[in-house]
């Protein structure tokens, strides 16, 4: 995997939407090797899932309290 395929998937990771555009400052990201880069992009998506969960399980416990 290359580091421009890494960059993307970690500035998708980042959006909180599909149309927002996300820059990093390329001159940042040279300081980084691809071991460094896979593991930010694995802790994003740990981060991300469970920001998920937690909505879920608060947006299930609004429900049944407004059931």
């Amino acid at each position: 995997m290359d580091k421009e395929k890494l960059i993307e998937e970690i500035k998708a990771l980042i959006a909180t939407s599909d149309t927002e555009v996300i820059e990093i400052n390329p001159k940042f990201l040279e300081y980084f090797d691809i071991e460094e880069l896979i593991s930010i992009k694995e802790n994003l998506k740990i981060k991300k899932n469970k920001i998920r969960e937690n909505t879920f399980d608060y947006l299930d416990e609004l429900y049944e309290k407004i059931k």
